[in-house]
């Protein structure tokens, strides 16, 4: 079974362009377009990881994230913060909030792939394949 990734932003072509990008690397892909929906979706089924853009309507991504952190059912749960926020104030802001990973808008989709296959295959190489052991 493929791996499920949650997109959480709502920017519409920030999202097809995911999608096209994640399906094309072999993930499963759900969509929320909004910090509420994110939440449902995840308590609904969740996801192997999330991209969580920051600045959404009805709930930003700063708040899903500690709401789901707060959950201890969530607490391995991968949630990487994908954001045009560059500052380090909201870096430091959304580690501390319990994001795995923060990566700026914009960003490279090569560089993207691979984060996302590191933290769904830890044991995988920085070109996203598999180390064989002995």
């Amino acid at each position: 079974m493929k791996p499920t990734i949650l997109v959480a932003d709502d920017e519409p072509s920030i999202v097809l362009s995911l999608q096209v990008l994640l399906q094309k690397a072999g993930f499963a892909v759900r969509i929320a377009r909004n910090g509420e929906e994110a939440l449902e979706s995840v308590a609904e089924s969740t996801p192997d990881l999330i991209l969580l853009d920051a600045m959404m309507p009805r709930r930003d991504g700063f708040d899903v994230c500690q709401s789901l952190r707060a959950n201890p059912a969530y607490q391995s749960l991968p949630i990487i913060m994908l954001t045009a926020k560059s500052r380090d104030v909201e870096r430091q802001k959304g580690m501390a909030l319990g994001a795995t990973d923060y990566i700026t808008k914009p960003f490279s989709t090569r560089d993207l792939v691979i984060t996302v296959r590191k933290y769904l295959n830890p044991e995988a190489t920085q070109d996203g394949t598999a180390e064989r052991r002995p």
